[in-house]
Formats: structure tokens, C-alpha cells, sequence
């Protein structure tokens, strides 16, 4: 089975892997914020960008039509994540 990259390309697959990601299923079990907390903990260099290609990824939709009012829903989770001393973003 192929793996659908829509809006993923081979460096966002590099980091989600580092991070114990390998496909698809994962990302899904993980979602977009936990996922991207993860990559960010452990790569200072991702950028919010990766964050918005995930949630796109995710509904099927480029990063640049993920809404603003998604992008806020998902930093407020973001932020609601690293707030638990047990799952620091930085």
C-alpha cells in the first residue's frame, strides 16, 4: 500500500519517523498537535508550518487551506499540551 503524502513531503516524513512515526495509522493515533510536539521536542527547526501540513494531511486538504480559526484551535491545544509538565514542547 502506498503511502498518501498529500501535503507531506519527504522532510516531514524524516522527522515524524525520528519521533517514532512510520506512517499514516500512527499519525492518525497520535493527531496533528501531539504529533508536531513531539517532532518539536526533539527538532528545535520545525516550524508551525509542520503543524498546519499535519492537521491538513489529516483532513485531506493543503496546509494554506487550513482556516485560521483551525490554526487557533490548534495552537490553544498546543498550548493546552505543553502546559502538562509531563508533555513539554520546548
Amino acid at each position: 500500500m502506498q503511502q498518501k503524502t498529500k501535503g507531506l513531503g519527504p522532510k516531514s516524513w524524516q522527522m515524524l519517523h525520528a519521533v517514532g512515526i512510520a506512517d499514516e495509522t500512527q499519525l492518525r493515533q497520535h493527531g496533528a498537535v501531539a504529533a508536531y510536539a513531539k517532532v518539536k521536542r526533539s527538532q528545535v527547526g520545525a516550524s508551525l508550518n509542520l503543524l498546519w501540513a499535519l492537521e491538513g494531511f489529516l483532513n485531506d486538504k493543503d496546509w494554506r487551506e487550513v482556516s485560521r480559526t483551525e490554526r487557533t484551535r490548534l495552537l490553544l491545544a498546543l498550548d493546552d499540551l505543553s502546559s502538562d509538565d509531563s508533555f513539554r514542547v520546548c
